[in-house]
């Protein structure tokens, strides 16, 4: 259903490098890009992530109540690219952990100030 999620950047060299190595972790990489935009995938039919320069030339501003939740299928996972967000520079909004019964993520805020998790469904 979801095709892809865009954000905003105030720094595209930067944002680029931070998704660059974060998304690579996890086996995306870059399927399209443009001077504005850049967008990263497992594979052109997957879902993707993609930075750019808002259209209407102001400043990139977060969404207030706006998150992209990235999948990945073990806690193992989750709890490493929890960990390479914070290394790259990202913020921690919620160390990873056990959020319902069946729903395990931790959360973080990319240099932009964008939300993100990561995400696995099982024990």
């Amino acid at each position: 259903m979801i095709g892809y999620v865009m954000l905003g950047t105030n720094n595209f060299e930067k944002a680029s490098e931070f998704y660059d190595d974060l998304l690579g972790s996890i086996g995306a990489g870059r399927f399209m890009e443009s001077e504005s935009f850049i967008a990263w995938a497992a594979s052109p039919q997957s879902p993707a992530l993609c930075i750019c320069h808002p259209y209407d030339g102001k400043p990139a501003t977060v969404g207030n109540g706006v998150m992209v939740a990235l999948a990945v299928d073990s806690r193992d996972k989750v709890d490493a690219l929890h960990a390479k967000a914070l290394k790259l520079g990202a913020k921690d909004e919620g160390a990873p952990g056990q959020r319902s019964d069946n729903f395990y993520a931790g959360y973080f805020r990319d240099l932009d100030g964008n939300k993100l998790n990561a995400f696995c469904f099982g024990d």
